[in-house]
């Protein structure tokens, strides 16, 4: 009988430490990253169990008459004059695997488009983008820089 409740507790506290491993990876997800064109600030962050990502820095927050820039190429006519600062442009993202976040999407400000997309965490501070219609071979990866924040 003692046997059986150290074997059973020894697989509850394997169990748990591999679910807290899982989520300690998961999170490497989130932080402040910069996408290569330099021109914005992607604050990821997790809201239950999926990632997400808004718009937090833009180079040229302004347009020409010095107000905040409107998202004026997006699809949806409704959503034009919202403005870029704050906009959730990756949604819904799943830790799939070691390093490998899929099943979200990606809006891209400059062409009104949203793409399917996956992460994949290269190193500490480096991600890899890519967006894509359909199947991933037909896409684009962009390679993204953590921020550090400074204290």
């Amino acid at each position: 009988m003692k046997k059986a409740v150290f074997l059973f507790v020894l697989v509850i506290f394997v169990l748990s430490a591999n679910a807290y491993s899982q989520t300690t990876e998961a999170d490497a997800l989130v932080g402040l990253w910069a996408p290569s064109s330099g021109k914005a600030r992607i604050q990821v962050y997790k809201k239950g169990d999926k990632y997400s990502g808004r718009i937090v820095w833009l180079k040229e927050p302004n347009d020409s008459e010095g107000k905040p820039k409107l998202d004026k190429n997006n699809a949806d006519e409704t959503l034009r004059k919202k403005p870029l600062l704050g906009y959730v442009m990756l949604k819904d993202f799943g830790y799939v695997s070691k390093n490998l976040w899929e099943n979200g999407t990606i809006y891209d400000p400059e062409n009104g488009s949203t793409y399917s997309c996956k992460i994949e965490l290269i190193d500490s501070n480096t991600l890899e983008v890519r967006g894509f219609i359909g199947v991933a071979i037909f896409g684009r990866t962009d390679t993204w820089k953590r921020i550090q924040m400074k204290n």
